[in-house]
């Protein structure tokens, strides 16, 4: 699985002009999820993104997750994160799971992660284009990626 996670002051999500998902203060999570994704890849991003301390303490020192701060998570699919271009300039997407099989390991995820916490959690819409509006708090983005690192 790879992910952006931005940090930020409030972000939404429309689909269609109707609102479908917002926060407040929390993180902004672009999942992509690869054909090879495990349940272990969704449980390894799931411990990250409410363990990742990237909020400030009172010495403004990024030591605080979201979920000591009592923040959203709001989840965005996004395929594109699995797009390669090391050759030529158009993406190729092999590496994204088919639509299909990622649907149902994206329900599955947001089932997992929504039990894991007590936090506003909230998503887009799978496969449907949106418009995904953030105000990133810093900026503060980091990658993530279940299968390797950086």
């Amino acid at each position: 699985m790879r992910i952006v996670v931005q940090r930020v002051s409030r972000a939404a999500v429309r689909v269609d002009g109707q609102t479908v998902g917002e926060i407040g203060r929390g993180l902004l999570v672009l999942l992509g999820i690869g054909k090879a994704d495990t349940e272990a890849d969704a449980d390894y991003i799931i411990g990250k993104i409410l363990a990742l301390r990237i909020f400030h303490d009172d010495d403004s020192k990024m030591n605080r997750s979201v979920t000591d701060i009592g923040g959203g998570v709001l989840v965005v699919s996004q395929f594109t994160l699995h797009g390669d271009v090391r050759k030529g300039t158009r993406p190729s997407f092999s590496d994204a799971m088919p639509p299909a099989d990622a649907e149902r390991f994206y329900t599955r995820f947001m089932e997992k992660l929504r039990a894991a916490t007590t936090l506003k959690v909230e998503e887009g819409k799978f496969a449907a284009m949106m418009d995904v509006e953030l105000v990133n708090d810093g900026p503060v983005t980091i990658l993530l990626d279940s299968q390797r690192a950086f």
